[in-house]
């Protein structure tokens, strides 16, 4: 080995290195804020914290509104924003012609998700609370919070399609299949796995944002159950926001037995998600 490969060798290890010591730095910094929250709020959790509704000015009882609330919200969301993103995703990927209005559009998505989400918290309420007149409720939230996810379903999930082997197309259709059938029997299931990361990454956000729902269906304190999509309601992110900052003498467990709830709320989100994509991985045929 000459003194040049020597170097490069040399070169690569030290590169290997130091991206090992940042992955590794990054991962246990995840985990200490993971431990710190379980930590301080594992003392809060119990039937009664989960199971009842807030009183004594949110310093006491429970967290049900919030819970429910966020589980509303996250699934108006979804049933929002995952037929749009996947059919634009379809469209983009399979149907559109690869032009300079298509790459425009492209952009236009990949600039959409990099938005603060308190952007899209005032259009929703500029849109959906007063032009429509939603007011504040579940519906304006849930609409919100679809705009908010668009774009990184459609990116994540029009790159899942993409990735399909273009021989899966060509056999399919030379069988005498659709090109619509090629799409909904042949593509959409081999892509599943990337889809649902998309939608996973989506729903995810919109389940721990508080600026769009602050704006557009999120209550300070509201001690019952909606009872209808045009009720305002209470959220995880936004009741962990007011009795963090708004509500005096709060005891710091329930701070942090709220925010190990949402945690827990997201990262069920993730297993389930991690779940279906390891099966749908497993009938894979690529």
């Amino acid at each position: 080995m000459n003194q040049s490969s020597k170097k490069r060798l040399v070169v690569q290890k030290i590169g290997f290195t130091g991206m090992m010591l940042i992955a590794g730095f990054t991962v246990m910094i995840i985990i200490l804020i993971v431990l710190y929250i379980i930590l301080m709020g594992a003392g809060a959790i119990s039937l009664e914290f989960i199971f009842s509704v807030p009183f004594d000015g949110m310093r006491a009882g429970g967290i049900l509104p919030a819970v429910v609330g966020t589980l509303y919200l996250t699934l108006g969301t979804a049933i929002l924003s995952v037929p749009l993103g996947l059919g634009a995703a379809i469209y983009l990927s399979e149907y559109a012609p690869d032009n300079q209005m298509t790459r425009m559009v492209r952009i236009a998505i990949t600039n959409l998700a990099g938005i603060p989400s308190v952007v899209y918290g005032l259009f929703g309420l500029g849109l959906f609370v007063l032009f429509l007149g939603f007011g504040t409720s579940i519906v304006a939230a849930s609409m919100t919070l679809a705009i908010m996810t668009l774009p990184v379903i459609i990116s994540t999930a029009e790159e899942a399609i993409r990735a399909v082997p273009q021989s899966f197309r060509v056999v399919s259709i030379s069988l005498g299949g659709t090109r619509w059938q090629t799409i909904r029997k042949i593509v959409l299931p081999e892509a599943m796995p990337g889809v649902l990361t998309g939608v996973i990454l989506g729903l995810e956000r919109a389940a721990g944002e508080t600026a769009p729902i602050m704006f557009t269906g999120a209550a300070f304190f509201l001690p019952r159950l909606p009872t209808a999509i045009t009720d305002a309601t209470m959220a995880l992110p936004y009741h962990l926001f007011v009795i963090s900052t708004q509500v005096p003498g709060m005891p710091v467990q329930i701070q942090f037995g709220t925010a190990l709830v949402l945690l827990v709320f997201v990262l069920g989100m993730n297993l389930i998600a991690s779940i279906i994509r390891s099966r749908a991985r497993a009938r894979r045929q690529w």
